[in-house]
């Protein structure tokens, strides 16, 4: 039986894969979630480098929320992203969920990046 770590990283790499067939040269907008933060990067994989990137553990960020790993936490993280991808010129990504469902906090920054300006 798989591990853990094993069963995620093979998600993960599943998400990945099936991104990159769809990608049509847009950067990734990667998330990733931990118990107690939430983190989001713009990825241009082309290149091999991040273009824009917000955490709940950014000083703006992190005076404002009371934790940073609720849903209100994660909404602010994804219009800080958007206004930072957008001061980089993206209006396009793909979203990479990673291993994580798409429900709860992940959601939450997602529908905050689209309000705030991305469009996947």
């Amino acid at each position: 039986m798989a591990s853990r770590k094993q069963s995620l990283t093979r998600r993960s790499d599943r998400v990945r894969r099936q991104l990159k067939a769809v990608a049509n040269g847009r950067p990734r907008l990667s998330v990733h979630r931990s118990s107690k933060n939430i983190y989001a990067q713009i990825i241009d994989d082309a290149g091999g480098h991040t273009l824009a990137a917000a955490s709940t553990l950014d000083g703006g960020l992190r005076s404002e929320l009371k934790t940073g790993a609720d849903i209100s936490a994660a909404a602010a993280v994804g219009k800080l992203i958007a206004e930072r991808a957008s001061k980089a010129g993206v209006t396009e990504v793909v979203f990479d969920r990673g291993a994580f469902i798409y429900h709860g906090r992940i959601k939450a920054l997602a529908e905050a990046a689209r309000e705030g300006g991305l469009s996947f």
